[in-house]
């Protein structure tokens, strides 16, 4: 009998730490659910960022990444940006595709202007700059024939060409 009471016990401990847990992830993750407002930005490169993706303000999150598409004129992509409703941005601030290191995560970064008129609801961020292939330029890199390494240094003047020096 003690043994069936201490494992009921124990998965009532289980179930309410995993109640908490996703109480916790929900919170966290609902950054415009009371209220927020959407912008948009145009990307030439989007790599790395998804529907959900991150976005900061001088390393704060401030929102995420709510819908993705593609613009079939122009090839662009057009993210959209669901942003906090207490966080008013500049009209001329500037959005970049960022990762936190080598292997890190991607996400937007926001780096706000200094204009006194702010994005409306519906706003477009118009300075935007996209993702870089890191694989590419490190392909590059490796591979141009132009490198410095492969230039071999210049040789060593032979005795025959060595200026003599004036004897007193």
């Amino acid at each position: 009998m003690k043994n069936h009471t201490f494992e009921t016990l124990v998965g009532a401990i289980v179930i309410a730490i995993a109640v908490i847990f996703v109480y916790y992830a929900y919170s966290r993750a609902s950054t415009t659910g009371a209220g927020g407002y959407e912008v948009s930005a145009r990307f030439n490169r989007v790599d790395g960022i998804a529907v959900g993706s991150d976005v900061l303000l001088s390393g704060i999150k401030i929102g995420s990444v709510s819908q993705m598409d593609l613009d079939s004129a122009t090839y662009d992509a057009i993210v959209r940006i669901a942003i906090a409703r207490d966080v008013k941005l500049p009209d001329d601030s500037s959005i970049k595709i960022t990762s936190s290191g080598l292997l890190g995560s991607s996400y937007l970064a926001i780096e706000p202007g200094g204009s006194d008129k702010m994005i409306p609801p519906g706003g477009k961020i118009t300075n935007t700059q996209g993702s870089i292939d890191l694989i590419g330029l490190l392909g590059k890199f490796m591979f141009s024939e132009g490198s410095s390494s492969s230039s071999a240094p210049a040789p060593a003047p032979t005795p025959a060409q060595a200026t003599p020096e004036p004897h007193p």
